[in-house]
């Protein structure tokens, strides 16, 4: 972070219940050479990593359907949402974390990932960077019926679908999670299915 224009930074610990939120307190330095002091209150749960699963032969890509209680608070009426597999890093790099999330989340056993992007992903409030990948999968990758992890309570419904109603359903506004989509128009930029 040395040569940001900021200094005298102070954080105050507001809430460690499950992840940090801290009110930071700095001096900016404004592009008019003025010092003005600013506060923000940020939120700091990890890195992230996930990935899109497609099959080239069967052209399907591998999403997810879980419970969002956030969304729900923000008029998502039954607060469900499809996804990509995705999951916190937990200490792991990126590319072990998003094998790991796939095999726990969806049941496949990945035996190569392709990192894309790195993204910060509400930068405004948030400190998390997320790591996007993608991942071929087949048949033979499968060794579970996925659904996520009984002791984190996860009920995680596994969608293998058309890569055809991916993309319309994200057209039509089924699919609304940023890293979703964001994945999905790499699919569809990048011809991954064709």
């Amino acid at each position: 972070m040395s040569g940001a224009p900021i200094k005298n930074i102070e954080k105050k610990l507001l809430s460690d219940n499950y992840y940090i939120l801290n009110r930071v307190t700095f001096d900016y330095l404004m592009r008019s050479g003025e010092w003005v002091n600013q506060m923000r209150e940020v939120y700091d749960r990890g890195d992230g990593a996930g990935i899109l699963l497609y099959n080239k032969k069967k052209q399907t890509v591998i999403l997810t359907k879980q419970f969002r209680m956030p969304t729900y608070l923000n008029g998502n009426e039954y607060g469900f949402l499809v996804e990509i597999a995705a999951g916190m890093l937990d200490k792991d790099n990126p590319e072990a974390c998003v094998i790991r999330e796939t095999e726990e989340e969806v049941g496949y056993r990945l035996k190569s990932v392709k990192k894309i992007y790195e993204s910060y992903s509400s930068p405004g409030v948030m400190t998390e960077k997320m790591h996007f990948f993608i991942g071929e999968y087949t048949d033979d990758m499968k060794v579970n019926e996925g659904g996520g992890l009984e002791s984190e309570h996860e009920d995680i419904e596994v969608l293998e679908i058309p890569f055809t109603n991916a993309v319309n359903m994200l057209n039509n506004g089924e699919i609304v999670d940023t890293r979703t989509i964001v994945l999905l128009q790499y699919a569809i930029i990048h011809k991954l299915l064709e």
